[in-house]
């Protein structure tokens, strides 16, 4: 916690921590203990903490500073509200979260709200918690839908979610096939294990597939025993979400094209044990890492292979089988993805640490390991990081999203975290300056030359140095005139000094003038991003960093008179047979003009549009679905929406879009400047899927 600091700190923790500011003065403008504090409170306490400052407020990213007279009063009130259990339903915080602050001479409260451990969650106010849970999204706080609080109730009960035993499934409910096969591997592995002369049922209830309940006498498979083995109309029946998905691509594209999948299709059980064994093998054949050499003997392992095996089991055995997220599992030529449904049970970064476990499916866990599958509880995204370390790849990205559901992502890149080309680049583009750099700085620009951009929370998963230090160092590269930044708090992206973000110019092109055509597409080309992984238009906890490879053939379009201007011709260069309008700078294709798509994309938007389209008046969440709907896959510029939705423009944006901006359920295409008139929007979930990483 940090007891001391200056309006210039506060700057720097807006990148590094939540922070909210309120003024709390009161109507008597003395202070008191304002009613929105609570909701805050819950949302911070349920996501990963943060700060909350009363007596100043921040406006267009600048802090001032009112103070608090009753400084003790508002303190006072804090603590006896925190005790009431009409107010809150968990008090989370001791003298020592609670700290005065003079700033001018004006007193200031700081509250210093911790993360709530997963058994003291949800924190709610009131004495309900339905309705009243919260949780932070962006810069401000979300009331949960029952759903949501119902599985937050779950997992504050249950150590493990897959030892309840499901009442009325058997053996009959099995795959025997798939049994059998774990049998043999156990046997294999154990040859003069006591539990190889057990019977089925027995050896089932060894490993934890089959339990008798001591208090009602009841007994039956449990619900781990279901996933491993069972089939998959018994696990759809009684997992109705359950969903599995692997997919290989063959190229790095938007597409969602793949070229090998293994899926719920009725060709095969079903259940988690064999989805493993078939996976693992995909994922590694044409695996180019050479074998290593043990005591003069070959290891068929490399910690390659370890890592792909350790992130294939954390992903079934991590997942929440309740929620809506499918497990997805894809393979690309430069990564692997894994997804989980479920967020984290434990911070990312205590996971990425390593020593700490939380499993939210135990019994599995236990199941995997019995065969040779899984380390130790708290060990396997340490190994995993070993095995991509060993490689000096790109570290791996592990992340949770909320939108469309909650889900925990792990991206294993095949990348050089610091390819030789790039680290040439940077030595002459700065020189005896960049020579001249610690290994943070380095790292930063290397960072930002190779993704497009950089930002506090990717510098942190690659670095051990304080947050609040790596802020100051990105600020100082900024001031010395190696990196340029933009955005505020969370939200600052750095990227290298001359570079831009893209901008709806850099797509649609800037001439309106046919006098000056010529010249400006002479000149237009250096003034775009030289990085060809600039995309990241939307936050860094989407998966969008490795999508940028379109198959564009002009990376600088000029002219937005497209009718007129015979720039049109670079524009039109760079659309599809579908009328999509490609950049490398984007992650996804763009829709700027109905009249240019195929009839078949055409129709099919139409369709998905034909309810506002005829109705003016519609249920908001219904209207918000529908846009979402046809803003999957794509980005749409406004005006094209507008049009397609039948709707005013401004209205749109204000009433819909923006709101769903802030949400998170909406992502921006030009984060920069989000009032442009070609600003253009795409579903926040065709970016957080795995294929448009």
């Amino acid at each position: 916690m940090i007891e001391n600091f200056s309006l210039e700190d506060l700057s720097l923790l807006r990148e590094s921590v939540t922070l909210e500011c309120k003024l709390a003065i009161g109507v008597d403008g003395k202070g008191v203990l304002p009613d929105d504090f609570w909701p805050t409170y819950s949302a911070m306490a349920n996501t990963d903490g943060g700060l909350v400052i009363l007596g100043m407020r921040e406006r267009k990213g600048r802090f001032e500073v009112q103070g608090l007279e009753n400084i003790d009063k508002v303190r006072k009130d804090l603590f006896n509200q925190l005790n009431n259990h009409n107010k809150t339903n968990i008090n989370l915080l001791t003298d020592r979260h609670v700290f005065e602050h003079e700033i001018d001479n004006k007193k200031l409260l700081i509250i210093n709200i911790p993360r709530a451990q997963r058994k003291q969650q949800p924190v709610y106010i009131t004495s309900n918690p339905f309705g009243n849970t919260y949780r932070r999204f962006n810069e401000g706080d979300k009331r949960l839908l029952n759903d949501e609080v119902k599985r937050m109730l779950a997992e504050q009960v249950e150590d493990s979610l897959d030892h309840r035993i499901m009442l009325g499934y058997d053996f009959e409910d099995l795959d025997m096939e798939t049994f059998r096969t774990y049998r043999q591997v156990f046997i294999n592995r154990n040859p003069l294990h006591p539990w190889n002369e057990e019977t089925d049922n027995g050896f089932l209830r060894q490993i934890g597939g089959w339990r008798r309940d001591r208090e009602t006498g009841k007994e039956g498979l449990t619900q781990a025993g279901l996933l491993m083995f069972g089939r998959m109309s018994a696990i759809q029946e009684a997992l109705p979400n359950y969903m599995l998905d692997y997919q290989e691509r063959p190229e790095i594209k938007t597409e969602k094209r793949w070229v090998d999948r293994l899926t719920l299709d009725g060709n095969w059980s079903g259940n988690l044990y064999d989805f493993y064994r078939k996976v693992y093998l995909k994922l590694i054949a044409d695996l180019k890492i050479p074998f290593q050499l043990s005591k003069d003997e070959r290891q068929d392992e490399t910690p390659v292979h370890i890592a792909l095996r350790e992130a294939l089991a954390n992903v079934l055995v991590h997942a929440d089988y309740s929620d809506r997220a499918s497990i997805l599992v894809v393979k690309q030529p430069d990564m692997f993805g894994f997804r989980n449904p479920g967020l984290m049970r434990i911070p990312v970064e205590v996971a990425l640490q390593g020593g700490e476990a939380d499993c939210r499916n135990r019994n599995l866990h236990k199941m995997f390991r019995f065969v040779g599958v899984g380390e130790q509880a708290g060990t396997g995204i340490p190994r995993i990081l070993q095995g991509w370390s060993s490689q000096h790849w790109s570290p791996p990205k592990l992340h949770e999203s909320t939108e469309p559901y909650n889900q925990t992502i792990l991206e294993l890149r095949m990348i050089d975290l610091f390819p030789s080309q790039v680290m040439d680049t940077l030595r002459v583009r700065f020189g005896d300056d960049f020579e001249g750099l610690s290994e943070d700085e380095r790292v930063a620009l290397a960072l930002a030359a190779s993704e497009g951009t950089v930002n506090h929370a990717r510098l942190c998963s690659v670095s051990s140095s304080h947050p609040v230090d790596l802020t100051r160092m990105l600020r100082a590269l900024t001031k010395l005139g190696l990196l340029s930044s933009k955005g505020s708090g969370s939200g600052t992206v750095y990227f290298l000094a001359g570079d831009e973000l893209p901008t709806p110019d850099d797509v649609f092109g800037t001439v309106t003038n046919i006098s000056n055509i010529r010249s400006s597409h002479l000149t237009s080309s250096s003034s775009h991003l030289t990085s060809s992984s600039s995309h990241l238009t939307s936050s860094s906890s989407h998966l969008t960093s490795s999508s940028s490879h379109l198959t564009s053939s002009s990376s600088h379009l000029g002219g937005s008179s497209l009718d007129l201007n015979p720039l049109n011709l670079e524009v039109e260069k760079s659309r599809d047979e579908h009328g999509y309008l490609h950049s490398e700078q984007l992650a996804l294709p763009v829709i700027d003009d109905l009249q240019t798509l195929s009839p078949v994309l055409k129709q099919k938007l139409n369709a998905l549009a034909v309810v506002p389209q005829r109705k003016k008046k519609m249920d908001k969440k219904e209207f918000e679905k529908t846009v979402l709907a046809v803003c999957e896959g794509h980005f749409l510029t406004l005006q094209v929406l507008a049009q397609l939705l039948n709707r005013n423009p401004s209205s749109l944006r204000n009433n819909y879009l923006s709101p769903m901006v802030r949400e998170k359920t909406l992502t921006l295409a030009f984060p920069t400047t989000p009032t442009h008139e070609k600003q253009a929007y795409c579903s926040t979930s065709s970016l957080v899927e795995i294929e448009t990483k």
